[in-house]
């Protein structure tokens, strides 16, 4: 049987989508190739709409959910490509799809997590078995659906009695504390944001969709009566299992911060927010991963500069560094993720963890769309 799995991730950035060709053969897993796509502008600004209740919803969601597989069957297309293989070869795609909305045990107990998606459609254009909608069961179970990525960071950056610490930065920031080489002593959860403020307020002001290198961020002075009203906000003090999204930390959010200060300069709001970002963070790592000797960094934040000095200078004792000195550039590590889910799920293997996202047990995740 073929151990040749696609992982697509469109994250909460939503500035593409990302692919990878994942070869599970062997004890390390191979990326084949790998490609992205941006994400066009109208589509993203689609989904950012989507995020709030608004008219014809309904819909508006399935279109979106078709032009987003169509995205998804262009990566794929030059996934295969690019590595010579066709798409026989392959035993499964693991597709995300794109959150919208993200509300786990609220309103009646149990919640929602909605991932916009059209697996059907990606399986009938693509000729490969599509795996899709993992984070439902994991809420069904009572769990947070999220994250879903430090099982397979264990299984990719884990250390025999080697203490590892993983941090996504992309639209969210999520932590994986990696205690041990057993399962028993992993750790995950959402921090705050990632580069979602950022981007946005960036692109609001700079017409730049993100902050190349952190430049503008470093060019601004920390306001410190801003940074102190967004810390503030009661998700940096609750205790694991957390997750969050562009529900809470999204624009508006910001903006009720911003509202009693007088005018502070859109450079020192962006210096602002990154020193939110890096804040957050390193309080998460101090408190949940002081034994790791190491702090490895993936997702677009990897790239920001002054996010990851802001980050090395307030946590001293770590080394800092993204996942290409472990063999896996920063962008590609959330596509491998749910390819790597995908593979759980036909193996019907958990892809949660309980101590993680809170759910009543393991569980295998994902629904099976045969092509």
């Amino acid at each position: 049987m073929s151990e040749l799995y696609l992982g697509l991730m469109s994250g909460t950035s939503l500035d593409g989508v990302d692919g990878v060709l994942v070869d599970f053969s062997k004890v390390q897993l191979t990326v084949l190739s790998a490609a992205s796509a941006p994400m066009p502008p109208a589509l993203r600004q689609e989904f950012l709409e989507l995020n709030r209740a608004g008219g014809n919803e309904l819909h508006r969601a399935a279109l979106a959910a078709n032009a987003l597989v169509r995205l998804y069957a262009e990566v794929v297309d030059a996934l295969l490509k690019q590595a010579g293989t066709s798409p026989q070869a392959v035993r499964a795609i693991g597709a995300h799809g794109q959150t919208v909305r993200h509300q786990p045990q609220a309103f009646d107990g149990t919640g929602y997590t909605l991932q916009l998606n059209n697996p059907a459609l990606l399986a009938e254009r693509c000729g490969i078995d599509v795996i899709a909608d993992f984070r439902s069961r994991d809420v069904a179970a009572g769990g947070q659906g999220a994250p879903l990525v430090p099982a397979f960071h264990h299984a990719v950056f884990g250390r025999s009695g080697r203490a590892v610490a993983v941090l996504n930065l992309g639209g969210m920031a999520n932590l994986t504390v990696l205690g041990a080489a057993d399962e028993g002593d992993i750790l995950g959860f959402d921090c705050g944001p990632g580069n979602v403020l950022l981007d946005a307020w960036c692109l609001q002001h700079q017409g730049k969709p993100f902050d190349h290198d952190g430049a503008w961020a470093a060019s601004g002075q920390v306001d410190a009566e801003l940074l102190r009203r967004l810390l503030a906000e009661p998700f940096f003090a609750q205790s694991p299992p957390k997750s969050t999204g562009r529900d809470l930390f999204n624009t508006a959010w910001l903006a009720a911060a911003l509202a009693p200060l007088a005018d502070v300069p859109a450079a020192n709001v962006q210096a602002t927010l990154a020193e939110l970002t890096a804040r957050s963070c390193a309080d998460a790592v101090q408190t949940y991963a002081a034994a790791s000797s190491e702090l490895l960094v993936c997702g677009g934040g990897a790239y920001n500069q002054h996010l990851m000095h802001r980050l090395q200078a307030m946590l001293p004792t770590l080394k800092v560094s993204d996942t290409l000195v472990r063999g896996l550039p920063p962008l590609q590590v959330e596509a491998a993720a749910f390819a790597w889910l995908a593979r759980q799920t036909l193996r019907r293997a958990p892809g949660n963890l309980q101590k993680v996202t809170g759910a009543r047990g393991a569980r295998v995740l994902g629904a099976i769309y045969p092509a």
